[in-house]
């Protein structure tokens, strides 16, 4: 029996309940928490006045999707050792923004990446360029995670069919645009921090049943994960997911580089950077995301291994293929219909949560990078930048839940996987060489960011997970070129190679004297002022 089975003759009205009284809640504290004064600067980034500790809740928020919660744990239930990378990663990723990115970016920017380059680079080209990339970007996310909803979402409602999945991303489309609409970054702050405890709170007490289960000791869970996935001890040895060939390791190298430097360049992430008023205060945020994020995955470790320990890998693929129910089966396991109802309403908050921080993101990108920049060359009101923002926010949740939902057969780790591959192709380039070399152009700039995206998207068509295997999106087309599933080990160099180059081949624009404000802004921790910025 499914989970949507169990759902279904448990009854799914508990769902239902609990879920339209989180919505009706957060709705109302988003209405609450909305400003009278409601400006651009209040809309993209609330005025840059949230605490550290809340926008640092906020942006684990932001970065912990539906995929953390569910789909990481399965692939650890059913691939053991090769699926700890989905756990390293995100702790070493806020790392890297906590390293190279968080207090700089704060420093030199306002509100996009658009205007952190346009600081020292020629405005208009850069914002352009920066505008488009976001725009690819948070429209592939969103995708993804619409899908996720609908194949997810639906079973969990005890919903089931194509139709009900799409009624489902329709709502979800819906909820999203209009959590956005009210508030932006203040309404979409409040849905972040009501689900970083959600899911928070849901894996404490799971991880905490998983290891009553076990007596407390990790060495048994291991050993009887090791016996219930049938595979012995090869599930806690490398190799189960990408085998031991030459190809596969790359594919695993490539994914681990996906995941760790493509955070760094994800809109949605940098842009909440600038909902504090300090570089400092930036710093404090990344901080918070990193601790909370560190705490939740050893939770997804441990739920993940404990899947499998308690169940067994055949009751797993039995409800799931991809492992994707394991967390939800483990909670029904544990807690019964209850568990399973309340996780499943966290999963449900997750998605949302995570659309309404993107969706932002790439309004904020159309409105301010390409708008207002880009085609006004800065002289548009304030009233009409903002006027713009919110018509994308619907015009974008619009188009990318109709895509979304005419694409519920579309594999989702591979659209995920090409974000990340996108975001560190061509975002972290431009944005590491405009803060630490003196010597980047604007067409460095320009190679860069037009560059990374096209290669790195080029090489996913032309990759396995577009065709040539049942799994891929086109299992029927054989169109296999480039033999790994990200490219994030060959399109991240390259979008490196492609800024340098350009920059070299570039002499006529030295830039000393823009690099030496830059730089001092960093050193100084000086944050960019509205009337001085660029566009």
């Amino acid at each position: 029996m499914t989970t949507a089975q169990r759902l279904t003759d448990t009854g799914s009205f508990p769902v239902f309940v609990v879920f339209a009284i989180f919505v009706s809640g957060t709705l109302f504290l988003a209405i609450w928490v909305a400003s009278d004064r409601i400006t651009p600067g209040d809309f993209y980034i609330g005025d840059g006045l949230l605490a550290p500790a809340r926008n640092g809740i906020a942006l684990f928020g932001d970065y912990m999707s539906a995929a953390t919660l569910l789909g990481t744990p399965g692939l650890i239930a059913l691939t053991g050792y090769d699926g700890i990378a989905y756990l390293l990663g995100p702790v070493v990723a806020w790392i890297v923004i906590l390293l190279l990115i968080a207090e700089p970016f704060h420093s030199t920017g306002r509100y996009t990446v658009g205007d952190v380059l346009a600081r020292r680079l020629r405005p208009r080209p850069v914002h352009r360029a920066a505008g488009v990339t976001t725009l690819v970007i948070s429209l592939a996310y969103l995708i993804a995670q619409l899908v996720g909803a609908g194949v997810l979402a639906a079973p969990i409602l005890g919903l089931t069919g194509r139709g009900a999945q799409q009624a489902v991303v329709a709502s979800l489309g819906v909820l999203m645009i209009i959590y956005v609409v009210i508030g932006g970054m203040r309404a979409t702050t409040v849905v972040q921090l009501v689900k970083a405890v959600m899911l928070l709170a849901g894996g404490i007490v799971l991880a905490v049943l998983v290891m009553s289960k076990v007596g407390w000791n990790p060495a048994e869970l291991l050993n009887r994960a090791a016996d219930g996935s049938g595979l012995g001890e090869a599930l806690l040895q490398p190799g189960v997911r990408y085998g031991d060939d030459g190809t596969g390791k790359l594919d695993s190298l490539s994914l681990q580089l996906a995941l760790v430097l493509g955070a760094a360049g994800l809109p949605h992430l940098l842009m909440r950077l600038n909902a504090v008023p300090t570089a400092r205060a930036a710093r404090g945020s990344v901080q918070w995301a990193a601790y909370l994020t560190l705490a939740f995955c050893l939770m997804a470790g441990v739920l993940g291994f404990g899947a499998v320990a308690l169940l067994g890998r055949e009751d797993i693929t039995a409800d799931s293929a991809s492992g994707n129910s394991a967390v939800l089966l483990l909670a029904e396991f544990l807690g019964g219909p209850f568990l399973l109802t309340v996780i499943s309403c966290v999963a449900f908050t997750t998605i949302l949560a995570v659309v309404a921080g993107t969706v932002l993101a790439a309004s904020t990108a159309l409105a301010h990078d390409l708008y207002q920049a880009g085609f006004k060359r800065g002289t548009a009101s304030e009233q009409s930048e903002l006027l713009v923002a919110k018509g994308a926010v619907v015009l974008l949740g619009l188009t990318a839940t109709g895509l979304s939902m005419y694409a519920q057969g579309l594999n989702i780790s591979f659209l995920v996987g090409l974000v990340f591959a996108v975001a560190g192709s061509t975002v972290l380039p431009a944005l590491v060489y405009t803060l630490y070399w003196r010597g980047f152009t604007t067409t460095g700039a320009l190679w860069g960011l037009y560059g990374g995206l096209f290669s790195s998207v080029l090489l996913v068509l032309l990759s396995p997970a577009m065709s040539g295997d049942a799994a891929s999106l086109l299992p029927s087309v054989d169109l296999v070129v480039f033999p790994l599933s990200n490219p994030a080990v060959v399109s991240i160099p390259l979008g490196f190679l492609l800024g340098w180059l350009g920059s070299v081949l570039d002499r006529g624009e030295p830039g000393g004297a823009e690099f030496a404000e830059t730089e001092a802004r960093i050193l100084t921790g000086a944050g960019a002022r509205p009337d001085d910025d660029p566009v």
